[in-house]
């Protein structure tokens, strides 16, 4: 594995626990709460998450390549985002 390959798997742990710590924190909130924008918080931060990690697991175990893994992260990052947006659209209401 190259230092590029290492730093990859390095930041991808540090966005896996990051992301999770947000979206676990969203949960609590929301079961203290029941606000509905605070369960759309928690799934887009979840989505974001895993899109992270299933482009890290594509690349460095099934041997996807490097731009599949990038698209799968990308793709999922942005349905995440639009999810965060609509929670906050929801705070609104």
């Amino acid at each position: 594995m190259t230092w590029t390959g290492t730093a990859i798997v390095v930041v991808k742990t540090v966005i896996l626990l990051l992301g999770s710590g947000i979206t676990f924190i969203a949960y609590k909130a929301y079961r203290r709460t029941g606000a509905a924008s605070l369960r759309a918080l928690g799934v887009g931060f979840g989505i974001i998450t895993f899109g992270a990690l299933l482009a890290g697991i594509a690349n460095q175990i099934l041997s996807v390549s490097l731009e599949m893994g990038v698209l799968i992260n990308s793709i999922l990052v942005a349905i995440g985002l639009a999810i965060i947006l609509y929670s906050l659209y929801l705070e609104r209401e």
